[in-house]
């Protein structure tokens, strides 16, 4: 059965829809109220609906699935390319609706407990993220009275009490037990990363397929859990040097006039991580 393209430009209360009626032919290009959704395709016969992979997406293309809808979420940047025009939201639907009529891998829907140990791969990035600024914030203010340290954490953590010790008797009182409690602060961090790391680990032990990949020379929880709830299904790739190049493990190509060269590989913005 031919399925009816269906572009959903989603946001925080109102979707934009676009589609082409196949019983009148009539294109259709209209704001749907988020309560509303759901309701709207319950009763259709099953759609290729399209959808960036943004923000809600993930959840919207579970339910829709449960529907009998197939679901294509799809890069912003993907999409943007068929969006020739001014920016609003009948025009991203529109351009959405071109964009899921196109040959392409799509993002992978994720399962409830795979986007789950995403969301902890992000705070636990998030942590670590914070705990680097917090670091460099007092290298960075303690070079301002002379005081010099290496970048290291270790390196930090065995110099910062002489130093605190030595700028004690010409420094505020309030400066320097802020600046103790911040470096004190690093280890309740530390604790919070242990701990997430501590659950992926439990994770993976119930996994099979994140145990099966663990067993791989070099690959550890951290590689082993991303991989197996970013990918969604694993059947849905041909081979594992499809899913390298869906993730963005390929390097970047320039060529003209027949001639090509290849460039460094750059997976800082994978496919998969954007959803």
């Amino acid at each position: 059965m031919k399925l009816t393209p269906v572009g959903i430009d989603i946001a925080k209360s109102v979707f934009q829809l676009h589609y082409i009626d196949a019983e009148t032919g009539e294109i259709v290009n209209k704001p749907i109220k988020r309560a509303r959704f759901l309701e709207h395709f319950a009763n259709r016969e099953p759609s290729l609906i399209g959808m960036e992979a943004c923000g809600g997406a993930q959840h919207w293309a579970r339910e829709l699935t449960k529907m009998g809808h197939q679901v294509k979420l799809m890069p912003a940047e993907f999409v943007k390319a068929f969006n020739i025009r001014n920016k609003n939201d009948a025009a991203d639907a529109r351009a959405i609706w071109l964009a899921v009529q196109q040959p392409g891998k799509a993002v992978a829907i994720k399962t409830e407990t795979q986007q789950a140990v995403l969301a902890l791969h992000r705070m636990r990035q998030q942590l670590v993220k914070f705990r680097t600024m917090q670091m460099n914030s007092l290298r960075g203010l303690l070079t301002e009275y002379g005081e010099v340290m290496a970048r290291s954490r270790t390196a930090l953590d065995r110099a910062i009490p002489a130093v605190l010790a030595r700028v004690a008797d010409r420094l505020p009182a309030v400066l320097i037990d802020t600046l103790r409690e911040q470096w004190t602060g690093l280890t309740k961090l530390d604790e919070q990363i242990a701990v997430i790391e501590r659950r992926l680990r439990q994770w993976m032990q119930e996994d099979k397929a994140v145990k099966a990949i663990a067993e791989i020379p070099g690959v550890g929880v951290l590689t082993a859990t991303a991989v197996v709830a970013t990918m969604g299904d694993a059947k849905s790739f041909r081979s594992a040097r499809e899913f390298a190049a869906w993730i963005g493990l390929v390097p970047k190509q320039l060529g003209s006039g027949g001639k090509v060269t290849l460039l460094g590989i750059n997976a800082a913005t994978p496919t998969c991580a954007r959803c």
